[in-house]
Order: structure tokens, then C-alpha cells, then sequence
């Protein structure tokens, strides 16, 4: 399968100063445009944004979108992968909030959402034409183990998991 694109950004982005993101604001595409923010989880403490990528758009309908149906990633496995070098990784203990947050709110969505809370900064994006539906308990299993797998001690400071057929990634 061709690659539509080149991957360049990165699973659960941990908030460097070496990052090529300003993930203090929580851009994670060029031109980004955010739609919505709210407050999630039991306590209303993460940051949960829907954001338009311009450039993730695709012009014209081809025949797969026809139908209406969203593309069902629930349950599709991805890679794992840690960012090197190490330093500058959030708390793990952080990013555990981002999942239980999620695991709370726990329903569909086919947006572009980013997810932030103190040091961790997590967000998925389709770099597929066709729309997704993803399930916010996968991503946060992925959270869970992204962020204390991707550490200083593991000479890293984060990471990613890109689907099989790189359509989607969360970082």
C-alpha cells in the first residue's frame, strides 16, 4: 500500500523543548483551526479540543464515502514506537489522568481530537480520506502504555502508534 503522506507527527507528544509542535498550545497540524474545547473527566480537569486540519482534507468524495458509514478502527491494532532522545517526558501519572478522563467520557467520535492535562498531550489523527470512528477506551489503553514505556529511562520522551495500514495515528 502507498503512503499518502510521511508521518511526522508522533503519538503521545510529550511537551518538549525540542518538539517541532508547540504542544503548549496544542497544535498538532499546520493551520490548525480549533472548532471546540471543553473539560472532561470525572473531575472536569482534561482538555479536550476538536481541531480542523487543513491540510488533512480531501477535496472531492471518491466512492468509499458514498455510503455514509464511518470506517470502525475500534479494536485495530497500531505499532508502538518511543522518541528518542530522552528528556523532557511528562509525568506518566498525568497522562493516566488523560486515560481515565477518557474511559469516562467513553464514546465514538470521528473528529480530530487533542486531549491535554499539565505535562501530557495526547491526539489522533485519519490521514485516511475515508471518515473514522475510534473508541476513546482503545486510545487511552495506548496512553497507558505509551507513557511510562516511552521515558528518560528508556532513553526516550514519548511516542506513537501508527495503525497497520498508517491511515491513523495517535501520538
Amino acid at each position: 500500500m502507498l503512503l499518502r503522506e510521511f508521518l511526522s507527527i508522533i503519538l503521545l507528544h510529550f511537551l518538549t523543548g525540542n518538539s517541532t509542535l508547540n504542544s503548549s498550545q496544542g497544535i498538532v497540524c499546520p493551520g490548525q483551526v480549533t472548532v471546540s474545547e471543553t473539560f472532561i473527566g470525572a473531575e472536569n480537569n482534561v482538555k479536550l479540543a476538536q481541531v480542523y486540519c487543513p491540510e488533512n482534507t480531501v477535496p472531492t468524495l471518491n466512492a468509499r464515502q458514498d455510503n455514509g458509514t464511518a470506517l470502525d478502527v475500534c479494536g485495530a491494532t497500531c505499532e508502538t514506537n518511543c522518541f528518542t532522545p530522552s528528556g523532557g517526558g511528562p509525568d506518566p501519572n498525568d497522562c493516566t489522568v488523560i486515560a481515565d478522563a477518557m474511559r469516562f467520557y467513553s464514546q465514538n467520535t470521528n473528529n480530530t481530537v487533542v486531549l491535554t492535562y499539565s505535562t501530557c498531550e495526547t491526539f489522533y489523527v485519519n490521514q485516511d480520506p475515508v471518515e473514522q470512528s475510534y473508541c476513546y477506551s482503545d486510545w487511552a489503553t495506548i496512553v497507558d502504555y505509551i507513557a511510562p514505556n516511552c521515558q528518560s529511562t528508556q532513553n526516550a520522551h514519548g511516542g506513537n502508534c501508527i495503525a497497520e495500514d498508517q491511515q491513523w495515528f495517535i501520538q
